[in-house]
């Protein structure tokens, strides 16, 4: 079986908050976001959010095995026919793929954006999720247990992950 140099990934693109052109004035329309993975997709333009946008826009894409980071871009239709660049987020791959995420994993995350000075310019909210098997080569640095531990709590057996012990405390 021949190893892949890729995986695909879903990403959904949610809506943005707070956008504005140059940190003084709000955006008032046609808002889209570039995302960026090895190859480039682009969403609809939101004609009517203003400095809110909603895309809830499904993206497919294909993310190279060596990704550590995917770059998200939004833009606006400037007044004189270009593009102006409203603020960009760089989104660590581990944040949604490998270590304990099981497959097909669903990621809701939110980013601040930064413009070009570096300022902060709004935030993107998206979703996240890796298609398919994982990396296993990512996984085996983080073995996971095998064996299944049982907790007796109030009678009952539990299969779940124990997260802390009461413990009994006097005053």
């Amino acid at each position: 079986m021949e190893k892949s140099s890729s995986r695909m990934i879903e990403i959904t693109v949610i809506s943005c908050e707070d956008l504005r052109v140059n940190r003084r004035q709000l955006v008032k329309k046609n808002a889209f976001v570039i995302v960026q993975t090895g190859s480039s997709r682009t969403t609809k333009m939101d004609k009517d959010g203003g400095s809110y946008p909603i895309w809830n826009e499904r993206l497919v894409m294909e993310l190279p095995m060596h990704a550590r980071f995917i770059n998200v871009e939004v833009q606006c239709k400037a007044f004189s026919g270009g593009n102006k660049l409203v603020g960009t987020a760089r989104i660590p791959v581990s944040d949604f793929s490998g270590g304990y995420l099981p497959e097909n994993y669903l990621s809701f995350l939110s980013y601040r954006l930064r413009d070009r000075n570096e300022e902060r310019n709004g935030i993107i909210n998206l979703s996240v999720k890796v298609i398919g098997p994982e990396n296993k080569s990512r996984v085996t640095s983080f073995p996971r247990p095998r064996t299944r531990t049982e907790v007796l709590v109030d009678n009952k057996v539990s299969g779940g992950l124990v997260v802390g012990i009461p413990v009994p405390y006097s005053y």
